[in-house]
């Protein structure tokens, strides 16, 4: 079953508009996202706390719409994961405000809304960004705590071929590309050789991957079963990261 949401014109002044109504979550709810981009293009105009509290009616009707397509998604994946950590949409939401006591320069809004698939806590997740400008399938580790990336490292000491035999997947490769680019070390970690058969991985701070897209993409007609894919093509590398943060 198809389900669109309809397009809400933007209010600029005090109007809101007005709630459709929606038909129930479908285990593969589609969702043109329309109505959240044309949202998210106003508030970028507009990014402050009157232009939200003005509008605060659309906020929560697109906020609405995307918990319904985060939940049918939810229960896709965990009818094809064994291992899923069931994460409502209501649980796997970003906060739409920029956090300003750590980022003072940052808008008082974000551009895009963030979720979590597969959310359990202290664990590598599968993240979803829907944005203006652009789209984001990623997941695993960004610069980790030191506890936690120890762990990884040891777990790269342990059995790091099974790393590079997933990053070196060619299905992977053609998806994903490879990890991260992030902030890297000079030179060794510390505990280990700096001539290690596997330096170049141990180096890394960020143990992440990420493919951007168009917001175009997500108009079309497979995208739900878009996001399957690359969701099952990462597993492995997520549960590599988990398995090693758990031990």
């Amino acid at each position: 079953m198809s389900l669109y949401f309809n397009f809400q014109q933007p209010t600029t002044n005090n109007q809101q508009p007005t709630t459709n109504n929606q038909q129930p979550t479908t285990a593969n709810q589609r969702m043109s996202f329309k109505n959240q981009m044309e949202f998210l293009k106003e508030l970028q105009k507009n990014n402050s706390k009157e232009w939200m509290d003005a509008n605060r009616k659309w906020y929560k009707q697109v906020r609405d719409e995307y918990i319904e397509w985060l939940n049918s998604m939810n229960s896709r994946l965990a009818a094809i994961d064994d291992e899923y950590y069931d994460t409502p949409g209501k649980k796997g939401i970003n906060r739409i405000n920029n956090n300003l006591m750590f980022h003072p320069n940052k808008p008082v809004y974000k551009d895009h809304f963030g979720a979590g698939f597969d959310k359990k806590p202290k664990t590598a997740d599968f993240y979803f960004e829907l944005g203006i400008d652009r789209c984001i399938f990623a997941g695993g580790l960004w610069r980790p705590e030191p506890k936690v990336l120890r762990s990884v490292r040891d777990a790269i000491d342990y059995d790091g071929e099974e790393l590079v035999k997933i990053l070196n997947k060619k299905s992977f490769k053609t998806r994903f590309g490879g990890l991260y680019e992030d902030v890297k070390l000079t030179n060794a970690p510390k505990g280990f050789a700096k001539d290690h058969k596997h330096i170049d991985l141990l180096k890394n701070k960020t143990f992440a991957v990420a493919r951007e897209f168009s917001t175009n993409d997500t108009h079309k007609s497979d995208f739900n079963d878009q996001l399957v894919e690359y969701y099952l093509e990462m597993l492995p590398f997520r549960r590599y990261l988990n398995k090693a943060i758990s031990v």
